[in-house]
């Protein structure tokens, strides 16, 4: 049997790098392993003492995620705690991952919408924008299409208006035609809050496209 890679000798923090490039490069030669004892040990290391292996962790597994999904999906349950977590980089890095985890385990991701959205009403932009990634691709399966649908139009209503255009540009290619009027009587209500001329035009650009 092979030997797990050693992880948090690895870790940026560890090299004394300020640069995420130790990271990535960890979580490509994880993948390239298939080493779940590699994953497991950064799962332990979230709950260190030390930030700065909490934040190389997260970063690493959620890396680990956006490559091949299925090594991170086992641990769902875990991530969906942290977003309630006080530590703010922890709360968006969780939701990055399950963003990923959404690509193999999308059930397992929509039996906890609303814990999902509840988070990214009270989480940052990061977490916001990894909630509206999620809540698009579960639109795309027509058994989730409606509650998905709705947790984002309730996003949308009350998200800040600088991330508006990029949440209707994601969530145009994949709002059913049944679901478009009401897609654009969200956009359109909030048109007046968005005050840069160029956001507005991609927003009223997005509307002309499901029209």
């Amino acid at each position: 049997m092979e030997k797990s890679i050693n992880v948090l000798n690895k870790l940026a923090s560890a090299l004394d790098r300020r640069d995420e490039t130790p990271n990535q490069q960890l979580a490509e030669e994880i993948v390239t392993a298939a080493d779940d004892k590699a994953v497991d040990t950064l799962i332990r290391n979230l709950a260190n003492n030390n930030k700065a292996i909490q934040n190389d962790c997260i970063k690493v597994l959620y890396e680990v995620g956006e490559r091949k999904p299925s090594m991170i999906a086992g641990h769902m349950n875990l991530f969906l705690s942290l977003l309630n977590h006080k530590y703010n980089r922890l709360q968006w890095g969780a939701m990055t991952a399950l963003n990923c985890i959404a690509n193999v385990n999308p059930q397992g991701i929509y039996n906890n919408l609303v814990q999902i959205a509840d988070a990214a009403d009270r989480g940052s932009v990061i977490t916001r924008d990894h909630a509206v990634n999620i809540l698009v691709q579960l639109m795309g399966i027509p058994e989730y299409t409606a509650n998905a649908f709705g947790l984002l139009i309730e996003l949308l209503l009350k998200s800040p208006a600088n991330q508006l255009p990029m949440y209707a540009e994601k969530a145009l290619p994949s709002t059913p035609d049944g679901y478009k009027a009401d897609l654009i009587k969200a956009l359109r209500s909030r048109l007046t809050d968005i005050e840069k001329a160029s956001k507005r035009a991609r927003v009223e650009k997005v509307i002309k496209k499901l029209i």
